[in-house]
């Protein structure tokens, strides 16, 4: 018998789904786990969520769902985790595809059940935006949860929607999220979260990492992507709770209203309507920024005749990270993820990884993993 993981938001989502698999059930081979791929600007470039023209090398598994083997790749410029997980994970990963909307991912869950007539589905969103109404004006990435709860709700099969982590993704706080969620179904461990610990040294999720680093007993305030508030790391970090799918889509105006959308443009506009706009119009936004400074180092680089700037020095990116450093506790924050160092010094996403060697080289008693803690004084 197979299990299937709907990940809600994509991203860091489908790596807690390995952690949560592993922890209730132990034998991950027997899992698929539907996702997003939806990397965000950091890992993909191209603004919005990937459809299965965006690789190569999918493998069908139903006439609407593909595999994403180890060896797919990303059609350039995108970019894409999901190759990686699979390499790394024994799990089955299985791309939703957006861009027919909400029906078109029910038809995928549809399909899936059909053909494994799974022994459970779970619908897994860590952090708890799922539980939003769509317009609280914390929220920054609604899109793709309420996507994948108004498909759930409407597949003829039990779903058991789960939520991790309750306000580790920084959108809901924590106080009012606890009277929306039901029964604690179990508290994750650092056992639990052992599987992933090769993935998070790379992947980019900040709730993820945070996930696994509140089951490994870290605790503080994090700051993450944004530079908003610190993201409290308690006792309530670990937790997952099981919640009611009709009480949740009671709540998520966004998820009611994109029920019957037949295409991503239509899943936007009502998005717009609710919430004021589109997180895909604020990854437009930035991407096309990004271009202009390209282009612009470009255009200076050829008038010029000179080479592109050098990678800056290990003892600049120091002083540097002193500086955000000081910055970071003034806000309250003892701890941040190594996402946010890399967009707060300036770096691009391919940078991130050596940055991260750097600085566990230099200063290993900072690395709380896979956070990086922020000391008391400088």
């Amino acid at each position: 018998m197979t299990r299937l993981i709907v990940a809600a938001g994509g991203g860091g989502d489908a790596v807690a789904a390995a952690t949560v698999d592993a922890a209730l059930y132990g034998d991950g081979d027997r899992a698929v786990i539907l996702t997003y791929a939806w990397d965000r600007l950091l890992i993909d470039p191209v603004p919005g969520p990937r459809g299965p023209d965006h690789f190569t090398g999918l493998e069908p598994i139903t006439p609407a769902v593909r595999a994403v083997p180890a060896d797919a790749r990303p059609i350039a410029p995108a970019g894409s985790t999901l190759p990686r997980l699979a390499a790394e994970l024994p799990h089955t990963f299985a791309l939703i595809d957006p861009h027919h909307g909400a029906e078109g991912i029910t038809r995928q869950l549809e399909e899936l059940v059909n053909h494994f007539a799974p022994e459970s589905i779970d619908l897994l969103d860590v952090g708890g935006d799922i539980l939003a109404r769509g317009d609280e004006p914390t929220l920054r990435s609604p899109l793709a949860d309420a996507l994948t709860l108004a498909a759930c709700c409407q597949v003829n099969a039990p779903v058991r929607l789960l939520v991790a982590g309750p306000g580790l993704d920084g959108e809901l706080p924590p106080d009012d999220l606890r009277g929306l969620l039901g029964p604690l179904v179990r508290t994750l461990t650092a056992e639990d979260v052992e599987p992933i610990g090769s993935v998070l040294e790379w992947h980019p999720s900040d709730a993820a990492g945070m996930l696994a680093a509140t089951a490994r007993g870290v605790r503080g305030a994090c700051e993450v992507r944004d530079a908003g508030p610190p993201v409290q790391l308690t006792d309530e970090g670990p937790t997952l709770h099981e919640v009611d799918v009709d009480e949740a889509v009671g709540r998520n105006r966004l998820a009611r209203a994109i029920m019957e959308t037949e295409s991503l443009d239509e899943v936007e506009a009502h998005s717009r309507e609710i919430r004021g706009c589109s997180e895909i119009d604020h990854e437009r936004e930035q991407a096309a920024r990004l271009g202009e400074q390209t282009a612009r180092l470009g255009e200076q680089t050829a008038r010029l005749g000179e080479q592109p700037p050098a990678e800056p020095a290990p003892e600049a990116v120091l002083a540097e990270l002193d500086r955000f450093e000081a910055e970071a506790r003034s806000r309250g924050a003892t701890h941040t993820t190594f996402r946010h160092i890399t967009e707060a010094l300036g770096l691009d996403g391919s940078q991130r990884d050596d940055l991260r060697h750097l600085l566990i080289s230099s200063r290993p008693e900072q690395y709380e993993a896979p956070l990086w803690r922020i000391t008391a004084e400088a």
